[in-house]
């Protein structure tokens, strides 16, 4: 049973569309979108055609021992009762376990690669969740851009997306990140839990109000992605949507020019935060001591 599964799933393999050899995940035939990508998928796919083959087995037995055990027409006899059975009982025990130790030593190998942050990225970028839209804050270049929430999102059609990217749009906010160099993201929240989520890189990571978050990521492939918030904040959550676009370089600084032109110099603190305590009065402050 064992041999005939592994044949099929290589049969299988070799005609698979490139969606199925990618479990279905988020992903380009000409190149992968970030540098964790890769790691991600290898996951995600091990893991199911790991669960895949458990259940195939499982199955098999099942099936097996319904067909060998059953109670023939002319047996009146009951079969023979079995208090324990040492060695089965001892597999039960050491093949889940063994299982479950290399599912969580390949996870935690992949999620280590992923959240360790070196200190040592080429842009840093701020960014701020808000009901229910984005603030970007290009700390390198001293300048930002903020966003409006969409209030209609099933109003948006294929002519408005950019180049084409499913999920994008010209009415949102779009962050701009440059090839081939790392980015430190700084994540905060202005008023509930926020999540910060961009389905191409295959991460998402929360925002939560007076805690602040890091991670660092190197976009590799050009081309605009859908981001949005991936926890539920409220009515108009459904439109805390934005856009990524990862370009080169001469585009990226391009963009912080216009920004710049545009007036947005600076960036936008935390104390527009909803819920920033204001500075206690001269009385208060007496009355304290």
């Amino acid at each position: 049973m064992t041999a005939i599964a592994a044949a099929v799933a290589v049969l299988a393999s070799g005609c698979a569309s490139d969606a199925v050899k990618r479990g279905y995940l988020p992903g380009y035939t000409d190149g992968e979108v970030t540098n964790h990508t890769e790691g991600l998928r290898h996951l995600w796919v091990g893991s199911w055609v790991a669960a895949l083959a458990v259940g195939v087995i499982t199955w098999g037995l099942m099936l097996w021992c319904v067909a060998a055990y059953r109670k023939r027409r002319d047996d009146n006899q009951l079969p023979v009762q079995t208090r324990y059975h040492v060695p089965l009982e001892l597999m039960y025990v050491i093949v889940p376990l063994a299982m479950v130790l290399v599912l969580f030593y390949h996870t935690d190998r992949v999620m280590s690669d992923v959240n360790q942050v070196d200190g040592d990225a080429d842009v840093h970028i701020q960014v701020i969740g808000k009901q229910w839209s984005w603030d970007f804050n290009y700390l390198d270049d001293d300048v930002y851009d903020t966003g409006q929430h969409l209030a209609d999102p099933g109003s948006q059609t294929a002519e408005d997306e950019i180049d084409g990217a499913p999920g994008t749009s010209t009415a949102l906010p779009t962050l701009y990140l440059p090839v081939g160099e790392k980015v430190e993201f700084t994540l905060d929240s202005r008023d509930v839990i926020h999540s910060f989520w961009v389905p191409a890189f295959l991460y998402k990571k929360d925002m939560i109000p007076g805690r602040t978050n890091v991670f660092e990521v190197t976009p590799e492939r050009e081309g605009a992605y859908a981001g949005k918030c991936a926890e539920l904040c409220g009515e108009y959550h459904s439109g805390m949507l934005f856009n990524v676009k990862v370009v080169s370089r001469s585009e990226y600084d391009a963009h912080m020019d216009d920004l710049r032109a545009q007036g947005n110099v600076g960036e936008l603190g935390l104390d527009l935060n909803r819920h920033q305590e204001a500075p206690a009065s001269a009385e208060s402050q007496e009355a304290e001591h």
